[in-house]
């Protein structure tokens, strides 16, 4: 079970992970799970940072203002759904 921290004290239960029912641009590991769940065919390195942002900010419990991206924090939501998709497919 991965737990991750989030700035929302709220927390969801999906099956066996509890999930922060919001969190935003900060959340990148949080993110990455859920991109890597949404998305679990995708190679992170080949989606544009464009359509990155999309589908970060159309994911159920982002509650971040699209806005307030900017490349570092894509950058760290990048490498977080890598590291998240490798260990899917190990």
């Amino acid at each position: 079970m991965r737990l991750t921290k989030s700035h929302s004290q709220e927390w969801l239960c999906y099956s066996e992970k509890q999930m922060p029912a919001t969190f935003d641009w900060d959340d990148a590991e949080e993110i990455g799970i859920q991109l890597a769940e949404k998305y679990p065919d995708a190679d992170p390195l080949s989606v544009r940072y464009t359509d990155l942002h999309k589908w970060v900010t159309t994911l159920d419990g982002f509650m971040g203002d699209p806005k307030q991206s900017n490349e570092g924090k894509l950058e760290a939501i990048q490498m977080a759904w890598l590291e998240e998709h490798n260990e899917r497919k190990a």
